[in-house]
């Protein structure tokens, strides 16, 4: 019999768990699914995030999160406030963006390249 994997939840190291959760609920539209000491679990539609107050990994994390449609996230990030690190720009791999948390997390979000625009430049963790 196969061992089935049924998923991913990143941990984010978050210095203030309760400013976290302001940013995340507030600039990121997610909600909270569950708050324990010292730990929560955010999500926005299937993606689930854990936020550790100032343990279990290293500010400065990233991960990459498929979304269906990064142009009109971007638009709702920019009227949110959401710390935009990188608009959206064409990839090989993704039409992408990536947003920063307060602790320096980076979230890349991207959707279906665009056949119509050339590719940019890659951002890297500069």
């Amino acid at each position: 019999m196969a061992i089935e994997f049924h998923g991913v939840n990143p941990i984010f190291y978050v210095s203030d768990l309760a400013a976290s959760i302001d940013y995340y609920t507030r600039a990121l539209g997610f909600r909270v699914n569950w708050q324990e000491r010292g730990i929560a679990s955010v999500v926005r539609d299937r993606l689930d995030l854990f936020l550790c107050e100032r343990c279990q990994g290293h500010p400065g994390t990233w991960i990459w999160v498929g979304v269906g449609d990064a142009e009109a996230l971007h638009e709702e990030y920019r009227a949110s406030g959401a710390k935009i690190r990188h608009p959206p720009t064409n990839f090989p791999w993704a039409y992408e963006m990536q947003v920063e948390d307060l602790d320096g997390n980076v979230i890349r979000l991207g959707s279906d390249p665009k056949d119509d625009e050339p590719f940019g430049e890659f951002l890297g963790a500069t």
